[in-house]
């Protein structure tokens, strides 16, 4: 039987296929696949299955580049999300996504259903989400927009994390110019998992029943992430607002329960999320990775709405929805598990052997299709790259200034929004609930605990835009740096990466350039440090009008403690320690916050050698593991001053420092790999210097009981008022651009159109 478009439907052209996303050559390539005209409904499933999003057409060659097996490493890319074993029969599973054009286009729902999307995305492996981080940046606080886009990401990743209860316990955040008209919300998940509990999303078993489950099926999200993602913005971006997802986390709440108490039945065969693409994606991609096929029978889907046809039900994004394969004569006591958490729950298909994607319509054949087209045959392109004949970094030139004297720019710095206190975003967030927090947001990493045993994980999300435009390869290699050093600043040993990979128009030469030599500086770092890729996500076209943001790799680590009670924090906790820099070489102030506020008489700029990263990071965990560490801080934003200041910040009593040996602008607000502060007894230091070799250890003075922090001969400052700064400015500065009111649509692309 050959499938058919419905009554009404437009009729499929090459004209009709470009408004879809598709290129006329793309196109040609469905009909020759096919050996026909595509039907309308077949024209929808393949724009979004053979976008950016979905099919990863500009980046798949490159990725295969990366590490992405190692020790400990259980599932990796090609299935939902990474696993390690960690010990004790556990894993941990974990994943970094972006959800970018959503967010700008409506922010709540935007962020909101990121979240979910990456809870699912965990849950699909067989593991119960235990902790979330994300990576946020927006525009400049003077742009009109970046008030209305704070409040409601924030509000989006709180309402939903909050009320489906997994804590929140790190991120980043970042204003910038370069993202005034694209932000980036990038969200990250782990869970936890028994080794023998994990799941696959490949399908098998030919008679096998096709569960769907969760919440009903509705227009929202039709051409949503898929598409929405897989292009540049225009003026009248925030016209696309219905194609953005709505959440419901009390739902997502039941939707776990759920199916962790069905996959203790062993029913279950496959499982995947309806993420983008909604059922089209989950159910081909199931198809495709076990090499069978699947017929889906679209009259039986659970709808929220009436007159809802075959098109809309494959292409809706709608949340809260899984795909399941049951092993067959199993399915009605799975759908009795769903129904009693109150989800919807039917059959909706079978597992067919002839490697075939169909789809029914109340009895009509309406997409009849090869499983692996659109999964596997999706096009792949080697887009060329080039390097840019002049700078491109997507920030704006920092414009030289009288420089301050190093109090006056301590205080600057500590007041920046870089580098300011991110409390008031964080105590939105329910950072506690499970009860396996043990250090939460505002330290170098996240630290939780491994209940029934004990382990402890650490996690840290980073970035460094700044370093990456100036050169993507060695910007991308100090990210994993930075991350993973923060890891083992807690005293964890680093072990597995996901990566969100944040980047413009893939089409552009420039682009592409700076996307390849990222991969090329994340590989080459991944192998240094021994730590395997397990997953990850590209998002290209992140751009408005030609406009590109900065090259944004997103990093993620985490790490294992064999025993969470030897966990460090980043605060100086006893008078009289020494104050102790391990360097694997010295700053610079190019590409540094300082740099962004006050300029830069230098243009030299910094190298990564990733032997003495290494030397580092292993002599921080040895150390850690000894008893020798009582705090460790990495320098990052705002350089060693900073540093100094935030570890004097102790919440249980506010301690000073006596420091000599800074004495330059480069040594004081100096920035780049790598340097960590560490205090420790005055009896440690011999070992500390023996495990640290070759690795310079320089002595910089002691935590004092009198809280201030004395850097000879420049500085000399209350640390309570230096704290007040530090506390205050971010709340400051959003707070006095509240008065006024988001603005409306036409003013919003009047307003875009303009730059």
């Amino acid at each position: 039987m050959t499938p058919a478009s419905l009554p009404g439907e437009p009729k499929v052209d090459v004209g009709l296929a470009r408004a879809h996303g598709l290129t006329e050559e793309e196109y040609g390539a469905i009909e020759q696949l096919l050996g026909r005209t595509p039907t309308f409904t077949e024209l929808g499933v393949f724009s979004v299955m053979w976008s950016e999003h979905c099919s990863y057409k500009s980046s798949r060659n490159h990725l295969k580049q990366l590490p992405m097996t190692g020790q400990g490493v259980v599932g990796g890319p090609g299935e939902n999300a990474g696993a390690l074993e960690i010990g004790d029969g556990l894993v941990a599973v974990f994943k970094i996504e972006s959800h970018n054009h959503p967010s700008f286009v409506e922010p709540y729902q935007g962020a909101a259903t990121g979240v979910g999307g990456i809870l699912r995305d965990i849950l699909a492996m067989g593991a119960r989400p235990i902790a979330s981080m994300d990576s946020l940046k927006f525009g400049a606080l003077d742009h009109p927009r970046t008030g209305y886009l704070v409040g409601g990401v924030i509000g989006g990743i709180a309402g939903y994390g909050n009320c489906v209860g997994v804590p929140t316990v790190a991120g980043e955040v970042m204003f910038d110019h370069g993202y005034d008209s694209n932000i980036l919300v990038n969200a990250f998940c782990l869970g936890l998992a028994r080794r023998e509990q994990l799941q696959s999303s490949r399908a098998r078993g030919v008679g096998n029943p096709v569960l769907y489950v969760g919440s009903t099926t509705g227009r929202d999200g039709i051409h949503g992430a898929s598409l929405l993602a897989s292009a540049q913005f225009e003026p009248s971006a925030t016209a696309m607002r219905p194609t953005v997802q709505v959440g419901d986390p009390f739902t997502e709440k039941l939707l776990i329960e759920a199916c962790l108490e069905a996959m203790e039945t062993g029913a279950i065969i496959a499982i995947q999320d309806m993420g983008a693409a909604g059922l089209t994606s989950s159910s081909s991609e199931m198809a495709s990775r076990g090499g069978v096929g699947i017929e889906l029978w679209l009259d039986k889907v659970p709808l929220r709405e009436a007159g809802l046809v075959p098109y809309e039900i494959l292409l809706s994004e709608s949340q809260e929805r899984m795909l399941l394969v049951a092993a067959k004569g199993r399915e009605e006591e799975l759908l009795r598990i769903f129904r009693k958490w109150d989800l919807n729950a039917a059959v909706v298909g079978c597992i067919i052997g002839e490697q075939r994607w169909r789809a029914w319509w109340r009895g009509q054949l309406v997409a009849d299709l090869p499983a692996d087209g659109l999964t596997e045959k999706a096009p792949v392109y080697d887009r060329p790259s080039s390097p840019p004949k002049k700078a491109m970094t997507g920030f704006r030139t920092p414009v030289k200034r009288a420089r301050p004297s190093p109090q006056v720019a301590l205080r600057s710095l500590l007041a920046s929004p870089n580098v300011s206190s991110r409390r008031m975003i964080f105590r939105q967030y329910d950072w506690i609930v499970r009860g396996n927090t043990v250090v939460g947001p505002g330290g170098d990493a996240a630290v939780l605990r491994v209940k029934g045993t004990s382990r402890g994980l650490a996690l840290k999300v980073d970035s460094n835009p700044r370093a990456c435009a100036r050169d993507p390869y060695l910007g991308t290699q100090a990210t994993v740096c930075e991350a993973v050093r923060n890891v083992a600043c807690v005293g964890a040993r680093p072990a597995g990466i996901t990566n969100c990979l944040n980047y413009g128009n893939p089409e552009r030469p420039e682009i592409m350039w700076q996307f390849i030599k990222g991969i090329e500086g994340l590989r080459a770092a991944a192998l240094a440090f021994n730590i395997p890729v397990v997953s990850g996500n590209v998002s290209f076209y992140n751009e408005t009008e030609g406009r590109p943001i900065p090259p944004t790799p997103t990093i993620a680590v985490v790490g294992i403690l064999d025993d969470v009670r030897k966990h460090i924090r980043h605060q100086f906790a006893q008078i009289d320690d020494l104050i102790l820099a391990v360097r694997t070489a010295p700053p610079v102030l190019a590409a540094s916050e300082y740099d962004c506020l006050f300029g830069n008489d230098s243009d030299e700029f910094w190298t990564v050698n990733l032997g003495r990263e290494c030397q580092l990071v292993n002599g921080l965990i040895e150390a850690a593991s000894l008893g020798l560490i009582r705090s460790a801080h990495d320098v990052a934003e705002g350089g060693t001053a900073v540093t100094l200041a935030e570890a004097c910040f102790n919440s249980r009593q506010i301690l000073g420092a006596e420091i000599v040996g800074l004495k330059s602008e480069v040594e004081l607000f100096g920035e780049g790999p790598s340097t960590i502060i560490i205090s420790t007894a005055p009896q440690c230091l011999a070992e500390l210097r023996r495990i640290f070799e070759p690795l310079e250890v320089l002595v910089l003075g002691r935590v004092t009981k009198n809280p201030r922090l004395r850097i000879a001969p420049h500085i000399d400052e209350d640390v309570r008022e230096l704290l007040r700064i530090y506390e205050g400015a971010l709340p400051l500065s959003l707070n006095s651009r509240a008065g006024s009111k988001p603005q409306s649509e036409p003013q919003l692309s009047e307003e875009l159109s303009r730059q």
